[in-house]
């Protein structure tokens, strides 16, 4: 169990390089690029395999109310990647704010995770 979990966080750590490492990757031309939906999709599947296997083990308390937050916000993220690859496709260079807030929101669960 505790070589899936970590594999399972190693991945998870991956999709969160891919949301904010696309977001720097773009930073002087923003705009939704798919690295941004491909980490927020590897980043959701990712989390909740780990809290199902942390939930499995019965060893350690979990923390819902930050697990619900930080599903709140990568489901946000996934949602505003999809809008704005769809945008971009139709107007390009016009999804700047979208992928800030995408990258923002990243930092934030970031920020959740560490400190609460």
């Amino acid at each position: 169990m505790d070589v899936a979990i970590k594999i399972f966080l190693i991945l998870h750590f991956i999709g969160l390089a891919g949301i904010i490492g696309s977001w720097l990757a773009v930073m002087r031309d923003p705009r939704v690029v798919t690295g941004m939906l491909h980490g927020a999709i590897l980043q959701l599947v990712t989390g909740v395999a780990l809290v199902g296997l942390r939930e499995a083990q019965d060893v350690v308390e979990l923390n819902h109310m930050k697990i619900g937050i930080k599903l709140l916000v990568a489901v946000v993220i996934l949602v505003l990647a999809i809008v704005g690859l769809k945008k971009e496709k139709q107007n390009p260079g016009s999804t700047g704010a979208l992928a800030h807030t995408i990258g923002g929101l990243g930092i934030l669960n970031v920020i959740i995770a560490v400190l609460w």
